[in-house]
């Protein structure tokens, strides 16, 4: 009797240690995010301008390495983790030399993609279609976490150097298609503007009426034209005002903004033998990648319909995912949220960054995503995004992000 009352005193006071070193260490990571938060807010509030972006990826980096070698985004992912997440790439491809690469973060390399896939799966994390991902997420069945694989635009190197990897290892993945890109119609006009800014020491166009000249002979100044010049067109009124200036700007410093189709995206043919395989799914990307909310109504529901029903013209079957491009609060909001539900998409995902929680069934056509930046090629960062703390925080700790 008396040897089974110490043993019971023993194991409540070893109890009461674990419950209070399990305070200890999660009050860590709350302080650990509340350093993030203070970084992030430093950084939202720094105005766009020279090194704009450089400070954004050295705050994400400080962010990621942060949590990864404190542990505090394992102590955290019970509370903010979710269920599942949507991993996002663009290009796939090796690795440039060029020192000028203002879209670097859109790239990963064919290695960096394989270490990921490998990382998931020791993490028993199941890899799994969109499809599949909406049956969960319908029919709340949560019982082992998820990760979907998708791609945006349908650059011909997802089919040359991603598909191989991911077939390699039985992965499926959806290539979301933007068929104007397909038809060799679309304009990537920010492919466009990094050309320009290479191939000129100096350059001029107009801006808000004002002719403005641009000296970038060192990769330094070309970073900062970069940015400044891509988010002025982000923040244009249209997406016809945007097109207009660079495709002036394309024309008067011998760039082809039309060859860049050609020669990154695939055409039908390439996506069709992409969809003949079952991993794969090919998901609805709008006509010519236009920033839906600058947009009217009547425009942004022809733009879904239509790439809907050139896809099915071309493959046969219609998409049932779609995402929207730029993805952004200020490309995608609620109103084409609820256009995309009303036409019947089974799900559509945006880039605000999130994992994905049980709430989100409620909220199909309004998904976040994990992107897979090619700024920050090492998969101990994986296990950080996958806890959700670091997005959890960008999000102000809410849950779902529809508005």
């Amino acid at each position: 009797m008396v040897a089974g009352f110490h043993r019971a005193e023993r194991a409540d006071a070893l109890g009461s240690m674990a419950r209070l070193r399990g305070l200890r260490i999660y009050q860590s990571g709350l302080c650990e995010l509340t350093k993030l938060k203070c970084w992030r807010d430093r950084y939202c509030a720094a105005p766009a301008g020279r090194g704009f972006m450089s400070v954004k990826h050295t705050i994400v980096r400080l962010g990621l390495e942060t949590l990864y070698f404190s542990g505090a985004h394992m102590l955290l992912r019970p509370l903010v983790g979710g269920v599942g997440a949507i991993l996002m790439l663009h290009h796939v491809r090796p690795a440039r030399r060029d020192r000028f690469q203002p879209n670097k973060q859109l790239e990963v390399t064919p290695e960096f993609l394989a270490r990921v896939i490998r990382r998931l799966r020791r993490a028993d994390v199941d890899l799994i279609s969109l499809d599949e991902m909406h049956r969960r997420l319908t029919q709340r069945d949560f019982s082992r976490r998820f990760a979907c694989v998708t791609f945006d635009d349908g650059y011909r190197d997802n089919r040359h150097w991603a598909y191989p990897v991911l077939k390699q290892a039985g992965v499926p993945f959806a290539v979301y298609v933007a068929t104007g890109f397909a038809d060799r119609l679309g304009k990537l006009w920010w492919l466009a503007l990094e050309q320009v800014i290479a191939r000129n020491p100096r350059f001029a166009l107009v801006m808000n009426g004002r002719e403005t000249h641009f000296d970038c002979a060192d990769v330094g100044a070309k970073v900062e034209a970069f940015e400044k010049l891509y988010w002025w067109l982000r923040g244009l009124p249209s997406e016809q005002a945007l097109l207009a200036i660079m495709e002036d700007l394309a024309a008067r410093y011998g760039v082809d903004m039309a060859g860049f189709c050609a020669e990154q995206c695939m055409d039908w043919r390439e996506i069709g033998e992409l969809a003949r395989d079952p991993l794969v799914t090919i998901g609805a990307h709008t006509v010519n990648h236009p920033m839906l909310a600058k947009a009217a109504e009547g425009d942004v529901r022809t733009e879904l319909k239509m790439s809907r029903a050139v896809i099915e013209a071309a493959l046969g079957k219609a998409p049932e995912h779609l995402a929207y491009p730029y993805g952004d609060p200020t490309t995608a909001g609620p109103r084409e949220f609820r256009i995309a539900a009303e036409l019947g998409f089974k799900t559509a995902v945006t880039t605000r960054p999130g994992v994905l929680f049980a709430e989100h069934g409620e909220h199909l056509t309004a998904l976040p995503r994990l992107s897979l930046n090619g700024g920050y090629q090492d998969t101990r960062y994986i296990p950080v995004l996958m806890s959700g703390a670091a997005t959890a925080l960008w999000n102000g700790f809410k849950r779902v992000d529809a508005a």
